[in-house]
């Protein structure tokens, strides 16, 4: 299993007890989709090593309380900490409508209600307070809010995103200063 064909889960963030028991912090909206996972990869050293799941309970909402098959002692549970967890992208509940997944919409066509095809989305950056689409115009990278109210459609069939921008956000890139 490569981490192409994963996505990120969360992370282990510390021991529950002495016998070898974890939490893990989520990074997801609804963590209660994957309380009854039967296995998980962890990533080891940049391998992804699948590990069987005894059992597992939400604990405090966000965060996942996990007994590994193998993983019986605080040695062992040791080893596992700060490690990051991943799961097939086949496991991610399909969204409609305007809700999406980072990785499902890059390559997507961008295009603005009144200015046009924008460009390519080529990333999203979501280390900001707000998330921003990083698109492509032919070399020009244009950031454009990830925000609720500018996001009019996303197309999947055509593999399309509508935006409706403030005017003269997207001219501020392109235009020469």
């Amino acid at each position: 299993m490569k981490k192409d064909d994963c996505f990120y889960l969360g992370k282990i963030v510390k021991k529950y007890s002495f016998k070898g028991e974890l939490l893990a912090k989520l990074d997801t909206d609804e963590p209660d989709l994957y309380d009854n996972l039967d296995a998980i990869f962890i990533d080891l050293r940049g391998n992804l090593v699948p590990f069987f799941i005894e059992s597992s309970q939400l604990h405090k909402s966000d965060l996942l309380r996990l007994k590994f098959e193998d993983v019986d002692t605080e040695a062992d549970a040791d080893a596992l900490m700060k490690t990051e967890l991943y799961l097939p992208l086949d496991l991610l509940p399909k969204l409609e409508g305007n809700k999406f997944y980072f990785h499902e919409v890059i390559g997507y066509t961008i295009t603005d209600k009144k200015f046009g095809e924008v460009g390519i989305l080529k990333g999203i950056n979501d280390s900001t307070a707000q998330a921003l689409f990083e698109i492509d115009r032919n070399g020009i990278e244009i950031l454009i809010p990830m925000n609720d109210e500018f996001i009019v459609k996303v197309d999947r069939e055509n593999k399309a995103i509508e935006v409706n921008t403030p005017e003269g956000l997207i001219e501020l890139y392109i235009s020469p200063s």
